[in-house]
Protein backbone atom coordinates (compact mmCIF):
# COMPACT_ATOMS: atom_id res chain seq x y z
CA UNK A 1 0.00 0.00 0.00
CA UNK A 2 1.43 3.42 -0.61
CA UNK A 3 1.67 6.16 2.21
CA UNK A 4 -0.32 8.87 2.29
CA UNK A 5 1.58 12.48 2.65
CA UNK A 6 0.63 12.46 6.71
CA UNK A 7 1.99 9.14 7.27
CA UNK A 8 5.57 10.02 5.44
CA UNK A 9 5.53 12.61 7.55
CA UNK A 10 5.37 10.26 10.67
CA UNK A 11 7.99 7.91 9.22
CA UNK A 12 9.87 11.04 9.11
CA UNK A 13 9.21 11.63 12.52
CA UNK A 14 9.64 8.01 13.53
CA UNK A 15 12.78 7.60 11.96
CA UNK A 16 12.11 4.78 9.15
CA UNK A 17 12.56 7.65 6.51
CA UNK A 18 15.51 10.62 6.34
CA UNK A 19 14.97 13.34 3.49
CA UNK A 20 17.32 15.06 4.16
CA UNK A 21 17.32 18.63 3.30
CA UNK A 22 13.43 18.71 3.89
CA UNK A 23 10.67 21.12 3.35
CA UNK A 24 7.26 20.76 4.70
CA UNK A 25 6.33 22.90 1.65
CA UNK A 26 7.33 19.78 -0.96
CA UNK A 27 4.84 17.02 0.97
CA UNK A 28 2.45 15.99 -1.60
CA UNK A 29 -1.05 13.77 -0.57
CA UNK A 30 1.07 10.61 -1.14
CA UNK A 31 4.85 11.57 -2.76
CA UNK A 32 7.24 14.27 -1.66
CA UNK A 33 8.94 15.87 -4.34
CA UNK A 34 12.58 15.80 -4.91
CA UNK A 35 14.89 18.94 -6.65
CA UNK A 36 17.92 18.04 -9.37
CA UNK A 37 21.33 19.09 -8.42
CA UNK A 38 23.55 21.45 -10.32
CA UNK A 39 25.56 18.51 -12.01
CA UNK A 40 25.23 16.25 -14.79
CA UNK A 41 27.02 13.56 -16.07
CA UNK A 42 27.42 12.01 -19.59
CA UNK A 43 28.54 9.21 -21.38
CA UNK A 44 31.99 10.33 -24.32
CA UNK A 45 31.49 7.85 -26.04
CA UNK A 46 28.13 6.94 -28.34
CA UNK A 47 28.75 3.24 -27.73
CA UNK A 48 28.31 1.59 -24.42
CA UNK A 49 30.02 -2.04 -22.81
CA UNK A 50 28.40 -3.26 -20.34
CA UNK A 51 31.26 -4.87 -19.35
CA UNK A 52 33.21 -1.62 -18.94
CA UNK A 53 33.54 1.36 -16.82
CA UNK A 54 32.09 3.78 -19.13
CA UNK A 55 33.51 7.21 -18.93
CA UNK A 56 31.57 9.77 -17.94
CA UNK A 57 32.10 13.88 -18.38
CA UNK A 58 30.99 16.33 -15.75
CA UNK A 59 28.56 18.86 -16.53
CA UNK A 60 27.45 21.81 -14.51
CA UNK A 61 24.00 23.77 -14.84
CA UNK A 62 24.37 27.11 -14.77
CA UNK A 63 22.01 29.38 -13.56
CA UNK A 64 20.47 30.32 -17.46
CA UNK A 65 19.84 26.58 -17.23
CA UNK A 66 20.98 24.27 -19.84
CA UNK A 67 19.42 23.24 -22.68
CA UNK A 68 19.16 19.18 -23.35
CA UNK A 69 19.43 17.26 -26.44
CA UNK A 70 17.04 14.25 -27.38
CA UNK A 71 18.57 11.41 -27.60
CA UNK A 72 20.70 11.47 -25.37
CA UNK A 73 21.29 10.34 -21.91
CA UNK A 74 22.32 12.37 -18.99
CA UNK A 75 22.58 11.66 -15.32
CA UNK A 76 21.82 13.28 -12.40
CA UNK A 77 20.86 13.26 -9.03
CA UNK A 78 18.52 14.99 -6.63
CA UNK A 79 19.54 17.21 -4.08
CA UNK A 80 18.46 15.55 -0.89
CA UNK A 81 19.60 12.55 0.63
CA UNK A 82 17.13 9.79 1.28
CA UNK A 83 17.20 6.99 4.12
CA UNK A 84 14.38 4.47 4.48
CA UNK A 85 13.72 1.73 7.01
CA UNK A 86 10.75 -1.08 6.80
CA UNK A 87 9.31 0.94 3.63
CA UNK A 88 10.11 0.50 -0.01
CA UNK A 89 11.02 4.17 -1.59
CA UNK A 90 9.91 4.49 -5.46
CA UNK A 91 11.16 7.22 -7.45
CA UNK A 92 8.55 8.65 -10.51
CA UNK A 93 8.62 12.37 -12.51
CA UNK A 94 6.63 14.47 -11.88
CA UNK A 95 3.75 15.02 -14.29
CA UNK A 96 4.51 18.65 -15.18
CA UNK A 97 8.02 17.44 -15.95
CA UNK A 98 6.67 14.47 -17.97
CA UNK A 99 4.13 16.65 -19.97
CA UNK A 100 6.93 18.42 -21.33
CA UNK A 101 8.07 14.88 -22.71
CA UNK A 102 11.40 14.74 -20.22
CA UNK A 103 11.68 11.43 -18.18
CA UNK A 104 13.41 11.48 -15.17
CA UNK A 105 14.01 7.55 -14.66
CA UNK A 106 14.63 4.88 -17.86
CA UNK A 107 13.69 1.77 -15.42
CA UNK A 108 15.50 2.72 -12.36
CA UNK A 109 12.63 4.21 -10.01
CA UNK A 110 12.64 1.13 -7.64
CA UNK A 111 14.25 1.54 -4.56
CA UNK A 112 14.83 -1.42 -1.70
CA UNK A 113 14.32 -1.07 1.74
CA UNK A 114 17.15 0.11 3.40
CA UNK A 115 18.48 2.01 0.81
CA UNK A 116 20.25 5.43 1.68
CA UNK A 117 22.13 7.95 -0.11
CA UNK A 118 21.03 10.16 -3.46
CA UNK A 119 18.96 9.08 -6.21
CA UNK A 120 20.67 8.89 -9.79
CA UNK A 121 17.93 10.15 -12.15
CA UNK A 122 18.29 9.19 -15.94
CA UNK A 123 17.51 11.86 -17.90
CA UNK A 124 16.15 11.92 -21.27
CA UNK A 125 14.21 13.67 -23.37
CA UNK A 126 11.89 13.77 -26.16
CA UNK A 127 12.92 17.41 -27.79
CA UNK A 128 15.21 20.01 -26.88
CA UNK A 129 14.60 21.22 -23.11
CA UNK A 130 16.12 23.63 -21.17
CA UNK A 131 16.70 22.66 -17.29
CA UNK A 132 17.46 23.96 -14.22
CA UNK A 133 18.93 22.76 -10.98
CA UNK A 134 16.99 23.47 -8.14
CA UNK A 135 13.63 22.44 -9.96
CA UNK A 136 11.26 20.00 -7.95
CA UNK A 137 12.04 17.00 -10.97
CA UNK A 138 10.41 14.43 -9.50
CA UNK A 139 8.77 12.81 -6.89
CA UNK A 140 9.48 9.61 -4.00
CA UNK A 141 6.99 7.90 -2.40
CA UNK A 142 6.90 4.68 -0.17
CA UNK A 143 4.98 0.72 -0.20
CA UNK A 144 4.87 -0.75 2.85
CA UNK A 145 5.89 -4.70 2.99
CA UNK A 146 4.39 -7.68 4.09
CA UNK A 147 6.63 -10.23 5.81
CA UNK A 148 10.43 -10.38 7.37
CA UNK A 149 12.32 -7.30 6.13
CA UNK A 150 16.04 -7.64 5.07
CA UNK A 151 17.47 -4.32 4.69
CA UNK A 152 19.75 -3.72 1.62
CA UNK A 153 23.07 -3.29 3.57
CA UNK A 154 25.71 -2.78 0.90
CA UNK A 155 26.05 -3.05 -2.81
CA UNK A 156 27.28 -0.52 -5.51
CA UNK A 157 24.91 2.32 -5.14
CA UNK A 158 24.25 2.02 -1.36
CA UNK A 159 25.28 5.42 0.55
CA UNK A 160 26.51 6.86 -2.82
CA UNK A 161 27.55 10.77 -2.40
CA UNK A 162 27.35 12.18 -6.14
CA UNK A 163 26.04 10.73 -9.15
CA UNK A 164 26.35 7.18 -10.25
CA UNK A 165 27.07 6.04 -13.79
CA UNK A 166 26.26 2.10 -14.42
CA UNK A 167 28.64 -0.25 -12.57
CA UNK A 168 27.08 -3.16 -14.43
CA UNK A 169 30.44 -4.40 -15.42
CA UNK A 170 31.41 -4.79 -11.65
CA UNK A 171 28.90 -8.04 -11.62
CA UNK A 172 31.19 -9.32 -14.92
CA UNK A 173 33.85 -9.74 -12.37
Amino acid sequence: MILTGKQIQKEITKGNITIDPFEFSRINPNSYNLSLHNKLLVYKNNQLDMKTANETQEIIIPEEGLLLEPNRLYLGRSQEFTKTHNLVPMLEGRSSIGRLGLFVHITAGFGDVGFKGYWTLEIFCVQPIRVYAGVEICQIYYHDIKGEVEEYASGKYQNNHGIQPSLLYKDFK
